[in-house]
């Protein structure tokens, strides 16, 4: 029998008891405090929370009660945009150079005092060098990029149809103004950038099948897509349409700036038309724009600079900032919104790049050379895209620009189009229309 062995396990086991003992004895006198710590605790963290969601509930109560006031306080508008624009149609809009009001009858004899965004002195200006342009028809659109607020909205050269009701036809072939579209789509889907390296074959602006081949040759000259937007290289967007984009990514891009869709506005607005065909040729017809199918007007014109210059967003587009009924009622407010956003920043970002190099050494270098040259422009950011195209029978040339002028400090920044159509004799190109007026808007 080994004792050591015995005792050592013996005592071993009394001590191991005593500790437990010992443990378990200062667990219980802790255990009072523990629950008082413990409920005292929760009881803190149980009116924190109640608190919390006493002042939402009561915040909440504030806003909702904030909301009824203020529905009371504003009276209810008798008119929709839709209805403003059904109550306007064919009615004679010229308000010359006066911010209004203008008074129209409704059709129970009621008056209606209608007060536009339009800034008188632009606008005065802006008819004015239209009436002067030497052209067969003209109309410019000018926008104001943050809100829409239409500054100045003027035709000229029918009188048959009203300055205004020509500025929203889509009569008229949209020509190169659409490679704006196909150039965020080629971005955007196809990995384009304003610096990648493009081949093409023979002339800038023609359009020939054996120009459109994929496969470079010993005639191949080079260029990157920058210096093909600025100088409106049609094969070159031709080659994109066919190779790089197709007829499906085509026409979604084409509808998301807006073509073949309604454009909320505060007169009717003709949709711009487009149709892409199935056959190769007739792709890259519409993808660089030579052709007389794709229609728009010249206030959606001005939107397709204003996605570029406002990072991908459009505002709509509106020309009515108020109607006041006969007793002094508020039946209608303008109030800006956005319309829609075609393309994201990043591609905004690079359609700028594209449209500056119009500017500075593309088909508008002549045209702008002042705004180049002069201490007082250095600063403003300013982008364009050109088009030109005859009609079917080579009586008219359209002529196009659209653009954006963002002042140096940022805010002003405005969008526009004008159109110049010519007859037999060219007046002012739609460039030197666009220089003028967007001179006259920076300097005055």
């Amino acid at each position: 029998m080994n004792l050591k062995s015995d005792y050592s396990l013996g005592w071993r086991d009394f001590q191991g008891r005593l500790q437990r003992d010992t443990r378990r004895k200062r667990f219980l006198r802790k255990l009072p405090l523990m629950v008082l710590y413990s409920g005292c605790a929760l009881l803190v963290l149980l009116l924190l929370f109640h608190g919390r969601f006493t002042i939402q509930e009561e915040a909440a109560r504030e806003k909702d009660t904030a909301l009824k006031q203020e529905a009371k306080a504003v009276p209810s508008e008798r008119f929709s945009r839709e209805g403003l624009a059904g109550f306007l149609k064919g009615r004679d809009l010229a308000m010359g150079k006066g911010k209004g009001p203008f008074v129209l009858k409704g059709a129970g004899g009621e008056r209606f005092s209608v007060f536009s965004s339009l800034d008188p002195g632009l606008q005065g200006y802006v008819q004015g060098v239209l009436s002067r342009s030497r052209t067969r028809r003209a109309a410019a659109v000018v926008l104001n990029l943050a809100d829409g607020r239409v500054l100045a909205m003027a035709g000229y050269g029918d009188e048959k149809t009203p300055g205004f009701d020509m500025c929203t036809r889509e009569v008229f072939p949209a020509a190169s103004l659409f490679k704006i579209v196909s150039a965020a789509a080629a971005m955007e889907t196809a990995g384009y950038t304003p610096d990648r390296t493009i081949y093409f074959e023979g002339g800038r602006h023609t359009l020939y099948k054996r120009q459109l081949r994929k496969k470079k040759t010993g005639y191949s000259r080079r260029t990157n897509l920058r210096e093909a937007f600025g100088s409106s290289i049609n094969c070159v967007f031709g080659k994109m349409g066919i190779y790089d984009l197709g007829r499906e990514v085509i026409s979604d891009y084409a509808e998301r700036f807006l073509f073949n869709r309604p454009i909320p506005f505060d007169l009717p607005v003709e949709r711009s038309t487009i149709r892409v065909p199935e056959d190769a040729f007739g792709i890259a017809e519409i993808a660089s724009g030579f052709n007389r199918r794709t229609l728009i007007s010249p206030l959606h014109a001005a939107l397709l600079s204003a996605a570029a210059a406002n990072n991908g967003m459009v505002m709509a587009p509106r020309l009515v900032e108020r109607v006041v009924g006969q007793s002094g009622e508020v039946v209608y407010t303008g109030r800006p919104c956005l319309l829609t956003t075609p393309i994201g920043r990043g591609t905004a970002e690079g359609l700028r790049v594209l449209m500056q190099d119009t500017v500075s050494s593309g088909t508008c270098r002549k045209s702008f050379r002042e705004f180049r040259r002069k201490r007082a422009f250095r600063g403003v950011k300013l982008g364009a895209k050109t088009g030109t195209i005859n009609d079917s029978r080579d009586q008219f040339k359209y002529d196009w620009l659209t653009a954006y002028a963002i002042p140096e400090k940022g805010a002003g920044g405005i969008c526009l189009a004008v159109l110049s159509v010519h007859g037999e004799k060219l007046g002012l190109r739609a460039n030197e229309l666009a220089r003028q007026i967007i001179k006259h808007y920076l300097t005055s």
